[in-house]
């Protein structure tokens, strides 16, 4: 039995190991941080109260479907089902947000260095097609005279020739 003046053994300082200590270890709280920002828990709030609120919506209507309602029945049945799906939307954001913080975390590829891939075929069959960014194109007016156009000339005669004649039928037309 060691007693209380008994000093446990130094280690040599060079084999002191601080990359363990500073490195978040996966499932650890450390490697969860992003989680605790501000953003992080206001989500986790509002999930607690959305299910907390919606089990007691449940149980609420399970006492008045006991007391005869009948169909207070059916809504028992749907609160707990909008509490799951609650926790089921906050653990795949969760998720997602796990995925991507990972993503960020590893290091970038060199381009040199990355094989080169073609770009698959425009259209495959069964293939969804990728949402892109809208391109903006620039409106650049049209060089020449307006009325240059002489089959746009003639229908706009037309136009002005039957609404200056307004019960004539477009057989009548003169032109």
């Amino acid at each position: 039995m060691p007693t209380p003046g008994d000093a446990k053994p130094s280690r040599p300082r060079g084999s002191y190991d601080t990359v363990s200590e500073t490195a978040a270890v996966p499932g650890t709280l450390d490697a969860m941080r992003w989680l605790w920002t501000p953003a992080w828990i206001a989500r986790h709030v509002a999930m607690v109260v959305l299910v907390v609120g919606f089990l007691g919506l449940g149980w609420w209507q399970i006492s008045r479907a006991a007391a005869g309602n009948s169909l207070s029945w059916g809504y028992a049945v749907e609160w707990p089902i909008f509490a799951g799906f609650v926790v089921y939307v906050w653990w795949r954001e969760v998720r997602l947000a796990r995925r991507n913080a990972e993503g960020a975390a590893e290091p970038a590829a060199d381009p040199a260095d990355a094989p080169t891939v073609e770009p698959p075929p425009a259209a495959t069959i069964g293939a969804r097609p990728a949402v892109r960014r809208p391109v903006r194109v620039a409106r650049v007016p049209v060089d020449g005279v307006p009325g240059d156009d002489t089959d746009l000339a003639a229908y706009n005669d037309y136009l002005s020739w039957l609404n200056a004649n307004p019960g004539a039928r477009p057989g009548d037309y003169p032109g």
